[in-house]
């Protein structure tokens, strides 16, 4: 019997969508072809909207500007950063799928320690299709992964899990680093592999990196707001960190999990640690009060949808963090307006039609 040449479906290939930021033309994409091909792309072109951006050949995907960003969203356009990576979060706004994974333009693909090439995308939907366990640890980390299980004296009535909302994935070559640890360490690179994805726990918060993230966008998509950073505020490089802290905060409280680990992917450049201070330093200030102020949040039994829970949010940010400073009564605005133009643009009854792309669809 001849063997069958059919290749098998990747998985999710119909419900996912890669969002991508982006400045420049996108020949990155050509070393992701075998992985991101069978996928659709959703394209944030940043900067200059008369710039055009090249895209490889036998992609599908859609693109837009900052023109098209005025034109969907309209006055509420203003809560989309411009001139900053944290345009990527009008993305997960625009798409009709259940899950999303955003990459940055600069991330190849790594190899594991026997040379192979990892499929990130493949990795982050396996922690994401597994539940996760945020209320006991398990010292053998994911315990639904093959070769492991749940360790003695880890109680059974916690081993169904919950289910996982984000994947945060990791970084061979240049680390993710602020400023002033890139000032310290210019040349160390990121050459360690650990074969690791863990749950973190309820209660715990954590740096979110947005280069190699994938979320499931119907359970957690409202929260996955990268806040106002970039031309006209006064600090940048915390968008991803902001998102991380609100949706960390809300999924402890709807008991929703958060892996993080694998998948590497390789970053391949360091930014200018200079012009990464400049864009810091307020937010290496204010961290010290964020924090703290995200750690004490509570939130009430009312809050039972996302948006419920970051409006609430977006209350206390502007009643406490206010006092620091007058950014914070501006960022909890917008917050509020990311949720209406969210809700707009995701309202089930609906129609697809008002939103165009600028770019080609394959």
């Amino acid at each position: 019997m001849a063997e069958s040449s059919a290749k098998p479906v990747p998985l999710l290939k119909d419900e996912l969508d890669i969002v991508i930021p982006t400045i420049r033309n996108l020949d990155f994409l050509e070393m992701w072809r075998p992985f991101f091909q069978p996928y659709h792309l959703i394209i944030v072109q940043d900067g200059d909207p008369s710039k055009v951006i090249k895209v490889p050949e036998g992609f599908d995907y859609e693109l837009y500007n900052r023109n098209d960003i005025n034109r969907i969203l309209g006055p509420k356009a203003s809560c989309i950063s411009f001139k900053d990576s944290a345009c990527r979060c009008f993305g997960y706004m625009v798409s009709k799928k259940k899950y999303i994974y955003t990459i940055d333009d600069d991330c190849f693909v790594a190899k594991d320690p026997s040379g192979k090439d990892i499929n990130a995308l493949e990795q982050h939907i396996k922690n994401i299709l597994s539940p996760s366990t945020p209320f006991f640890f398990n010292t053998l980390y994911d315990p639904y992964r093959e070769g492991a299980d749940f360790v003695r004296g880890y109680p059974f009535s916690l081993r169904e899990g919950v289910p996982t909302a984000v994947s945060h994935g990791l970084w061979l070559n240049i680390p993710d680093y602020d400023a002033p640890t890139q000032l310290v360490k210019p040349r160390e690179r990121n050459t360690r592999y650990v074969d690791t994805v863990l749950t973190i726990p309820k209660g715990t918060l954590f740096p979110m990196c947005g280069m190699n993230l994938a979320f499931n966008r119907e359970l957690i998509g409202p929260a996955m707001y990268f806040g106002l950073m970039g031309d006209g505020q006064p600090i940048g490089r915390y968008d991803d960190m902001w998102a991380g802290w609100c949706m960390k905060v809300i999924c402890d409280h709807l008991g929703l999990g958060v892996k993080t680990g694998l998948p590497y992917i390789w970053h391949s450049k360091a930014s200018n640690p200079f012009v990464n201070l400049k864009k810091e330093y307020k937010g290496i200030y204010w961290q010290e009060e964020i924090i703290p102020f995200f750690q004490a949040v509570t939130l009430p039994k009312e809050c039972s949808s996302v948006q419920e829970c970051y409006i609430e949010i977006s209350k206390q940010v502007k009643e406490k963090l206010g006092k620091v400073d007058d950014y914070f009564v501006k960022l909890a605005d917008a917050m509020v307006t990311w949720i209406e133009a969210w809700d707009e643009l995701n309202a089930p009854s609906e129609a697809n039609s008002s939103k165009q792309a600028n770019g080609p669809a394959k």
